[in-house]
């Protein structure tokens, strides 16, 4: 058996120092350049926020907190206020979520328990993964020109026989609306969640498999009682991504969320969000009405902000639980 000091003979003692020498310079050559990397990537962060703040100033000492409470939006007078804007991209982030948790981990499931043969799952992954590369604005259009006019008739039933719960009353339903927003996104998120969930999936030690089945569990028993929980931390991680991803979306909610400046709680009405009042308004906006938009920005960078933070304290909670 060859050793070490073996090796140390053989090679000479300066050519064995030179080649240690080089190989701590990578070493520490690697270490700084992702170190600078990461200040980079951090400096660019406060960076943006910073600008945003500066750019926002006019309407915050204007408006103050009063900008996120006032319901009005009017160029005209200069008075702004972007409360139902942030209740459009609460409610149809949260349609979007509800739709796609279910489905993104039950898609990842299906995809790494082997329900069916590889040739048939790995079309699917990979036509999952495209799903990602469609732009935004592609994904407005088709859900104008073929969405919508789809989903008519079932908006028309929801409002017709559920019209007394208030989600879904209101006027007669049109086709831009909180609701066809909300399933919008959840098609662009449910990749992501997709994709994060089998990883976390496909991670998990094969012992917890083995071992809960050889304990008696059923198939079914063990997904749901042993691998879900045991990967929990990641299918939340992919959630609150997506969640960002929803909120932060731009071209989907200006198409087609109907840019009402109004809270109606009836999901079938249209609405209004951040982005898409940004979208909308942006090119003719006046210079105090710019500084309103960039306040907007601002308060949803710090609603993004905030989701971050608590995905991550709810992400450390559970790796302790485990």
């Amino acid at each position: 058996m060859t050793t070490f000091d073996d090796i140390q003979d053989k090679v000479p003692a300066p050519s064995l120092e030179k080649k240690i020498s080089s190989d701590r310079v990578l070493d520490v050559g690697f270490w700084g350049l992702t170190l600078l990397l990461a200040i980079s990537a951090g400096a660019v962060l406060i960076w943006v926020i910073l600008q945003t703040a500066n750019s926002s100033l006019p309407a915050i000492q204007q408006f103050g907190l009063g900008f996120l409470t006032t319901m009005t939006w009017n160029p005209v007078t200069n008075i702004y206020g972007v409360l139902p804007q942030i209740y459009g991209t609460l409610v149809t982030s949260f349609i979007a979520l509800l739709i796609a948790i279910p489905v993104g981990v039950g898609v990842a499931v299906f995809l790494t328990e082997d329900f069916v043969p590889r040739y048939i799952t790995t079309p699917i992954a990979f036509a999952i993964e495209l799903i990602v590369a469609i732009p935004s604005v592609v994904l407005g259009l088709w859900g104008i020109f073929v969405l919508i006019p789809f989903l008519r008739p079932f908006f028309q039933f929801l409002n017709n026989t559920f019209g007394w719960i208030p989600i879904f009353g209101g006027g007669a339903p049109r086709g831009n609306n909180l609701l066809v927003v909300g399933l919008v996104l959840s098609l662009m998120i449910v990749p992501l969640i997709i994709s994060i969930t089998r990883s976390t999936f496909e991670v998990l030690p094969p012992s917890l498999r083995a071992g809960s089945l050889a304990l008696g569990a059923t198939r079914w028993e063990t997904i749901l009682k042993v691998l879900i929980p045991a990967g929990l931390s990641g299918i939340i991680s992919s959630v609150m991504l997506a969640l960002g991803r929803a909120m932060g979306e731009t071209m989907v909610a200006a198409m087609m969320v109907g840019n009402a400046n109004r809270i109606d709680i009836s999901i079938l009405q249209p609405g209004a969000t951040i982005t898409g009042l940004i979208a909308s308004q942006f090119g003719e906006a006046g210079r105090l009405q710019v500084s309103a938009l960039m306040y907007a920005g601002l308060v949803l960078m710090v609603l993004s902000l905030i989701v971050n933070i608590l995905a991550e304290l709810i992400i450390r909670r559970f790796q302790n639980i485990e």
